[in-house]
């Protein structure tokens, strides 16, 4: 499986997370390009349902970016999203998908060099796991 590329979408919320993947890219810092950013006015705006989506339509891993902990631009809309984001984890495992899929982190803007690590991370990640029988599927359908 060494040539699986996984495909990782990141819901970032427009404050912290975006800026911080706005700034990675400002200080020219070499990431993976796996990760399709989706930006959101907050991560509160993120769902259950809108998370499983992202899996359905062929992701073979997400991950909810936000502000820090109790420094949310809407006062706990990451909280929220966090909640939601170990909902989801639960839900995966009930599809025999493996939950370390998905997952959240807490940004604040200033941290470009932490986004180009998650990106990382998350791709090593996946790559170990390789591909859904999800995103499998999602790949027959489309050809």
């Amino acid at each position: 499986m060494s040539d699986f590329e996984p495909k990782i979408v990141a819901f970032c919320c427009n404050f912290c997370a975006f800026a911080a993947a706005d700034l990675a890219g400002a200080m020219r810092l070499q990431y993976p390009p796996n990760v399709r950013i989706i930006r959101l006015p907050c991560t509160g705006k993120v769902d259950a349902l809108l998370l499983m989506k992202a899996f359905e339509e062929g992701a073979d891993a997400v991950f909810v970016a936000g502000c820090l902990e109790g420094q949310c631009h809407f006062i706990e809309g990451n909280l929220r999203a966090k909640k939601r984001v170990s909902y989801v984890k639960r839900l995966l495992e009930e599809v025999q998908i493996e939950p370390e899929r998905i997952d959240m982190f807490n940004l604040s803007s200033a941290m470009g060099g932490r986004f180009a690590e998650i990106v990382e991370e998350m791709t090593e990640r996946v790559k170990k796991l390789g591909p859904t029988y999800i995103s499998k599927k999602a790949e027959v359908v489309k050809s």
